[in-house]
């Protein structure tokens, strides 16, 4: 039951992080969408949000290039759900029934004299058996491994691919005519960078007003909500300070790893005050970083 509530858990969460992603797209339609795959049909990408059943990848990877995201930020969620999901369909194995010895009929009265040495030698080779397992026992208490070090069954880890080439969202102009941003460096933790588990660390993102118009108001908006434990933890919305035409300003924001090793990839979409989307033309603004197992 409880394998149960946690499949119906991942599925909905994926679902719903599919619906976010659609709702910061503009809510497209679903035939607007399969339009913009080619590959795939409307009615499969509206089963992918209604959260009855996890998406396939390749489904997945159609629907997020449709609302012009960036599909590698979504495949860690969906190998965590697709995991709930094999664990709760996975049958529950019963252990194989234990066979009782068949009775030893005497063959011939002949033989009956005979039964003292077997029943002797029977005992012999239990008491070997005994002392095998002893010795096997005393070389080494710790679970059986293999040449590569793993335990047998246990998963290899999942290669971490950094850094991750977002894609480019449809064309959109800006929300105000005249406002435009220029990415100029990362300040602190640059793509790729190696940092360990529960560790927290301020990430600074240099960017630049290249319009005509002042800034005042506006943040960083996190897209990848809500957060999950396997995740880099932010602010959900971090300041920019006022920022003048031909400004530099740096925007920063304190970073919390996972206790979990792999990659943390976040990205952010500059708003206004009231929460609307200032450049939904732009890729969003992202820090990945790879976290360690030490």
């Amino acid at each position: 039951m409880d394998d149960n509530r946690a499949r119906i858990a991942a599925i909905e969460d994926f679902a719903a992080a599919l619906r976010q992603l659609r709702g910061e797209a503009g809510n497209p339609s679903f035939r607007e969408m399969s339009g913009r795959s080619k590959a795939i049909s409307h009615t499969t990408l509206h089963e992918a949000a209604k959260g009855n059943r996890l998406p396939s990848w390749e489904t997945t990877v159609e629907f997020v290039k449709a609302c012009g995201g960036d599909p590698a930020a979504y495949r860690e969620r969906w190998e965590s759900a697709s995991r709930a999901v094999r664990s709760a369909d996975r049958p529950v194995e019963e252990p194989p029934p234990v066979e009782e010895p068949a009775p030893v009929e005497d063959a011939a009265p002949a033989a009956r004299g005979r039964r003292p040495v077997l029943v002797a030698a029977a005992l012999a080779l239990v008491a070997g058996a005994a002392v095998l397992v002893a010795v096997l026992t005393d070389r080494g208490t710790g679970p059986a491994q293999t040449s590569s070090g793993l335990s047998p069954g246990a998963a290899a880890p999942t290669p971490v691919v950094c850094p991750v080439r977002p894609s480019n969202p449809p064309s959109a102009p800006p929300l105000r005519k005249g406002d435009a941003t220029e990415f100029v460096e990362d300040v602190t933790l640059s793509d790729c960078t190696h940092v360990g588990p529960g560790q927290t660390m301020t990430k600074v993102w240099r960017i630049k007003n290249a319009g005509a118009l002042p800034w005042k108001g506006y943040k960083l908006r996190r897209l990848d909500l809500p957060q999950h434990p396997d995740q880099c933890r932010t602010a959900e919305d971090v300041p920019i300070a006022d920022t003048g035409p031909g400004e530099l300003v740096d925007i920063r924001t304190d970073v919390t790893t996972p206790g979990k090793p792999g990659l943390c990839y976040v990205r952010f979409k500059m708003v206004d005050a009231s929460g609307a989307v200032l450049f939904p033309g732009s890729r969003p603004i992202n820090f990945q970083i790879i976290v360690n197992a030490w």
